[in-house]
């Protein structure tokens, strides 16, 4: 198992008014992984990168990041993060050139064109490095933020939402970008709306809501304890009850009687098999069916699944 690259420990953070955005929360992120933060609108995704990153004064809790405690040394620590903020304010007037050199000379760093121009030619902005950032597409403004964050060379890569709002084929794009960063040492924590991205690209996930951590594991540990098979067989003749011979099975009648829904298996291959048996169960009963539709579970209805127990539960 890799090193820590940021320990965050009790993290709370209590806004005037009583809001409660994060509430005593604990994670661990390893050198050199992908995590992805998913959770709903308000669930404290925002607050608590902007803890990490100095914008956000936590109330309570400690920040551990490169061995640095964030309250006492941050200056050392923040010099090796870097942040693409959801927001597309930026340089509106300036170059897209100089807005990424001044953003390295911000962290104190000397000027390098050559560090520069890699940057802007491996987002594809090279090209339109004269051009004022306000005439960009808005894809290519994302770029530039990530273009901003990188100009210091950090270690650790804060996307917030770094998709959002550019079109199927700019995120995958993006998601291409990432994997290149990952495979230059950088560690990155991304938060998105796109489950579908943190099922492509992420090592581990959490799930925040309400402020609160509900999990966290392996992406593919996860889908293997959380995840379902699911499988509608349409049947050739109605049934009105379910035979003996299949009542054992986690099977429901639907349509009328003209079709079965399947639910089961525990994410590791064993819903298929058990799907394999329930159709020749079906044949040995006499019942006949004209097709079967087999479905695993996505990210997304683990993720929807999981907010809905925490959300019956409080």
């Amino acid at each position: 198992m890799s090193e820590p690259i940021l320990e965050i420990s009790g993290l709370t953070k209590v806004y005037r008014g009583g809001l409660k955005a994060l509430d005593n929360v604990d994670l661990t992120i390893r050198k050199g992984e992908i995590f992805a933060l998913l959770g709903p609108n308000g669930a404290g995704k925002t607050t608590l990168i902007g803890s990490v990153c100095g914008l956000v004064r936590p109330t309570s809790g400690r920040i551990a990041a490169f061995g640095h405690d964030m309250a006492r040394d941050w200056r050392h620590a923040r010099a090796r993060i870097g942040l693409v903020p959801q927001e597309l304010s930026t340089d509106m007037f300036e170059p897209v050139i100089r807005a990424v050199s001044y953003s390295r000379g911000l962290f104190g760093l000397p000027p390098d064109k050559a560090r520069i121009e890699e940057i802007l030619k491996s987002l594809s902005l090279w090209e339109k490095r004269d051009e004022r950032i306000m005439a960009l597409s808005g894809g290519m403004k994302r770029r530039v933020l990530i273009a901003k964050a990188l100009s210091h060379e950090p270690d650790l890569l804060f996307l917030d939402e770094p998709t959002a709002g550019v079109d199927v084929e700019l995120r995958k794009g993006m998601w291409a970008i990432i994997d290149e960063m990952r495979a230059r040492g950088v560690t990155i924590i991304l938060t998105t709306h796109y489950i579908e991205e943190a099922e492509e690209m992420a090592d581990r996930v959490g799930i925040i809501n309400n402020g609160r951590i509900i999990k966290v594991d392996e992406k593919a540990a996860m889908m293997a304890q959380l995840g379902r098979t699911e499988a509608h067989i349409a049947l050739a003749q109605p049934i009105a009850a379910l035979p003996a011979a299949i009542a054992h099975f986690p099977v429901e009648i639907e349509d009328g009687g003209s079709s079965l829904c399947y639910r089961g298996g525990d994410g590791t291959g064993k819903g298929k098999a058990e799907v394999a048996e329930l159709t020749k169960a079906l044949t040995r009963a006499g019942i006949d069916y004209s097709g079967i539709e087999t479905r695993e579970s996505s990210l997304e209805d683990i993720f929807v699944s999981l907010l809905g127990e925490k959300e019956a539960a409080a």
